[in-house]
């Protein structure tokens, strides 16, 4: 059983769901922490995975009542179907109640993207992915930092290298994103020219400061700026009478799909995002990143001259888009495209958990 509820959940359930497909019975359950047409079916049908086999509804609210609410609603599921694992993914709240849920029942629970630590405890992501961790059995490290940081916790006997199962998604995608939509001239820009920008947490979107800042840098950046508007970012954007200059200054669109996206990417000269998955996407498709945030979880990102963190500084924005340039060179820490096989290897590898 795999649960998802966010938008990079399904990335990264893409690969693995087709490599369990192959040989296994996989049950897929969507929390609905993300319940937005545009940020939740469109993926399943672009990706090509199986519908969910349960939508538990939770929807808005604040950590714990979505937290809570995935506990309630799950756990009944996982009693009844009695799965041999249960499959999380990221650092999300629906990843955290999952956790919760398998370590209660007792399911064998394994997290693919274990290990990442931004070192910052106010964050909610860092709390998921820290307890989510440790009461995990399988943990599935993408990068070799990841695999360092559960050492130090003491959970290096649970911990297998295995690479990143984004990396895999990607080297799907844009083989055929680009042949699937031309998104640059439907939303009136030039390929190789304008910036694609996303902004989306709450450390952003819900100070009317720092989101002022990002839009101002964003607009006077040259070349254009397209923004899909996360439903969080609009809402914010509205409230703090930002939403009209916005909309001037900058390519405003609704969320696009998984496949857009990437073609948007790939379009895009540079990337400016507060989201960790869009700074590996951006690192994948060689494209330089500004990160509107003063630490990451990705660190092999910023070592390797790809990613600059910014925060919400107007000038520090406008000068690190203004002069992206990365290295001519790009290692390559997240892994050789297999992430997903190396996943399924040891889940099948693994007796599943009895009750005691």
């Amino acid at each position: 059983m795999s649960v998802v509820g966010a938008r990079p959940q399904f990335v990264k359930a893409m690969p693995v769901s087709r490599a369990l497909g192959e040989r296994h019975e996989e049950r897929l359950v969507h929390t609905g922490q993300h319940y937005d047409e545009e940020l939740s079916d469109v993926f399943f049908d672009q990706l090509d995975i199986p519908r969910p086999a349960h939508e538990l509804g939770v929807g808005s609210g604040t950590h714990a009542e979505q937290t809570s609410a995935v506990v309630a609603r799950l756990a009944p599921l996982v009693d009844r179907a009695d799965p041999d694992v249960l499959v999380l993914y990221g650092d999300t709240n629906s990843t955290l109640g999952g956790a919760i849920v398998g370590a209660k029942l007792d399911v064998t629970v394994a997290h693919v993207e274990a290990g990442l630590r931004s070192g910052v405890r106010s964050m909610p992501e860092e709390i998921n992915r820290v307890l989510t961790d440790h009461a995990s059995d399988l943990l599935f490290a993408p990068t070799e930092a990841a695999v360092e940081n559960l050492d130090r916790e003491g959970l290096g006997d649970r911990c297998q290298l295995v690479g990143d199962v984004m990396y895999d998604a990607m080297l799907w995608a844009r083989e055929v994103a680009d042949q699937e939509t031309d998104v640059a001239a439907e939303y009136g820009v030039e390929r190789g020219e304008y910036v694609l920008a996303t902004v989306h947490r709450p450390r952003n979107a819900d100070d009317p400061d720092r989101l002022s800042a990002i839009v101002d840098a964003l607009a006077a950046v040259d070349g254009g700026v397209v923004l899909p508007v996360h439903p969080r970012t609009e809402r914010a954007l509205e409230r703090f009478g930002l939403w009209e200059w916005a909309a001037e200054s900058l390519t405003l669109v609704d969320p696009v799909g998984y496949l857009e996206f990437v073609a948007l990417l790939s379009g895009a000269r540079a990337v400016a995002t507060d989201s960790g998955g869009v700074q590996k996407e951006a690192f994948f498709l060689k494209r330089p990143c500004v990160t509107f945030r003063d630490e990451t979880e990705w660190t092999e990102t910023v070592d390797a001259g790809w990613n600059a963190l910014v925060g919400a500084d107007e000038r520090a924005i406008v000068d690190a888009l203004t002069d992206a340039s990365p290295p001519a060179e790009q290692p390559s820490p997240y892994g050789d495209g297999h992430a997903a096989e190396r996943i399924v290897s040891q889940i099948e590898s693994t007796e599943p958990a009895t009750e005691t």
